[in-house]
């Protein structure tokens, strides 16, 4: 096992948490109780940006989950980046969950889209055609394909995805963000096997999704 450390608070949120920060301190000086909102609002955005160390699975051909929540799809489904038959497995975050995005496979970035769409409930199996949605491909030092696509949901507004072609990612790297409630599918070989079932709570880097083969 490896551990992945970030800042407890991912840079994200800085601004965010900031800005509301120093106005539940206004508040409070100005206004005592009135203040109890805003300090509210504050306490939700130092939860939603929190960005806890994980500890990283090394065995072999493991494929980990790209993002905290809860497994929503473990279907055969059409690749629509590789156009190839796929194992697709999907994770659907809420606004409770940690919304950092880790690679599921150590690999090579070979390919980036990005496409702008429309905002449905993130849950529904339609969002990862309909929604605003950013996908890599990643190939594995073995040669296996994995694409990771992180779609935007209905409150979801920004996908931030910092990797670029060429780029190399360990297993369980951070790679990007969503903000404000999303998923992220994964595409795999029809071969790889799952290791995760419908309703199962993953995190991100650290729950095994799939194993592929060797």
């Amino acid at each position: 096992m490896s551990r992945s450390t970030y800042p407890l608070i991912a840079r994200e949120g800085w601004l965010f948490l900031g800005v509301s920060l120093v106005v539940a301190l206004a508040v409070t000086a100005a206004g005592g109780w009135a203040s109890v909102p805003f300090w509210i609002l504050a306490l939700f955005i130092l939860q939603f940006f929190r960005d806890p160390p994980r500890v990283v699975p090394d065995a072999p051909g493991v494929v980990v989950a790209p993002a905290d929540g809860r497994i929503v799809a473990v279907e055969t489904a059409r690749d629509p980046y590789l156009e190839r038959d796929a194992l697709k497995l999907s994770v659907f975050m809420n606004v409770f969950n940690v919304h950092s995005n880790r690679s599921p496979v150590e690999g090579e970035v070979l390919g980036k889209w990005y496409h702008p769409g429309r905002f449905l409930n993130a849950a529904l199996s339609k969002a990862s055609l309909e929604n605003e949605r950013s996908a890599l491909w990643l190939r594995t030092p073995s040669g296996m394909d994995v694409t990771c696509v992180q779609v935007a949901g209905l409150v979801a507004r920004r996908i931030l995805c910092y990797s670029e072609k060429g780029d190399r990612l360990e297993r369980g790297e951070r790679f990007g963000f969503i903000r404000f409630g999303s998923r992220v599918d994964v595409y795999l070989s029809p071969v790889a096997r799952p290791r995760v079932s419908l309703g199962d709570k993953v995190y991100s880097g650290e729950t095994v999704l799939a194993e592929l083969p060797a």
